[in-house]
């Protein structure tokens, strides 16, 4: 069995500032901060109100990287 604690995150933190919700993964600061102080019973109730919370964050357009940059412009040469 392995020790590893269960994260939501996917390394997309970026606080909602109408919501307070991360817009990665759904937590708040406050249990971004105390995620590993929790139970494994109280990160599985948190994760269980992720997907709600998430559909309430408004999305921000992503930033193009410089690899999607990139093929655009590889992509528009060829065309």
């Amino acid at each position: 069995m392995s020790d590893a604690i269960e994260s939501p995150c996917i390394l997309v933190c970026s606080i909602d500032m109408a919501t307070g919700f991360c817009h990665g993964c759904g937590r708040t600061r406050d249990e971004i901060g105390a995620w590993t102080l929790y139970s494994a019973e109280q990160r599985r109730r948190v994760m269980d109100t992720l997907p709600g919370r998430i559909a309430t964050i408004e999305k921000k357009p992503r930033r193009e990287t410089r690899r999607q940059r990139i093929a655009r412009l590889k992509e528009q040469g060829e065309s």
